[in-house]
């Protein structure tokens, strides 16, 4: 069984249209190519991007005269681009190699002073010792967090502000009560078995001012 004839890949197609320019050194309009694309292997209908890709990259140039436009391309043009590129990159090279040159320069300048000697080691084993020690105090002090004056202040303060605000509340419910006593007084045991049902006992009343004990004193 006969395979099936293998399609021009991208790159080939892009070589032939360059053919079709460098043998006749000519001037085309898109549907001229078109037409001359499948004598060279490039279907009518990939001409089009195939073109493009070409005008993309320099290989061919393009220009409107009037309401047409034409495309050419001449191996001269083409050389001179290759030439162009050529340039190019042996400059990047160029400037490649003199980073790498300096960077190479700088990493040796930063080694000196560094080598590997018996003070070094000492230093960098006393440098190790010493971050040890700094992490173990600031474990440390993390324990005692709690006991920070400004912590404590602070908490005192807000304390104070939850204390004086529960009491105002229980001040207001005090208020409501003696005011549903006021109004409704054939149903006072009503009222007191709803009171005591959401926790307003006998023993209901005013907080006691709250005292802050450090943990340290409590371990006292």
């Amino acid at each position: 069984m006969l395979s099936k004839k293998r399609g021009l890949s991208l790159e080939e197609k892009r070589e032939q249209i360059l053919q079709i320019f460098y043998e006749s050194q000519d001037f085309f309009l898109l549907r001229e190519l078109e037409k001359l694309g499948p004598k060279k292997g490039v279907i009518s209908q990939s001409v089009k991007d195939v073109v493009q890709s070409l005008v993309d990259d320099d290989l061919v140039s393009k220009d409107k005269i009037g309401s047409s436009v034409y495309f050419w391309s001449l191996p001269s043009c083409a050389g001179n681009l290759l030439r162009n590129v050529y340039r190019k990159l042996e400059a990047d090279i160029e400037s490649s190699k003199k980073r790498f040159s300096e960077l190479t320069e700088y990493r040796n300048s930063l080694k000196k002073g560094r080598e590997e000697t018996d003070e070094r080691e000492e230093a960098l084993s006393e440098l190790k010792a010493i971050e040890i020690k700094y992490n173990q105090l600031k474990e440390e002090l993390g324990r005692y967090a709690e006991n920070d004056p400004a912590a404590l202040e602070a908490m005192k303060n807000a304390i104070s502000v939850a204390h004086a605000a529960a009491n105002r509340w229980t001040d207001n419910i005090f208020t409501l009560r003696q005011w549903c006593s006021n109004n409704f007084p054939e149903a006072k045991e009503q009222l007191e078995h709803m009171y005591k049902e959401v926790g307003m006992g006998d023993d209901f009343d005013y907080l006691e001012p709250a005292v802050l004990v450090s943990a340290s004193a409590v371990g006292e």
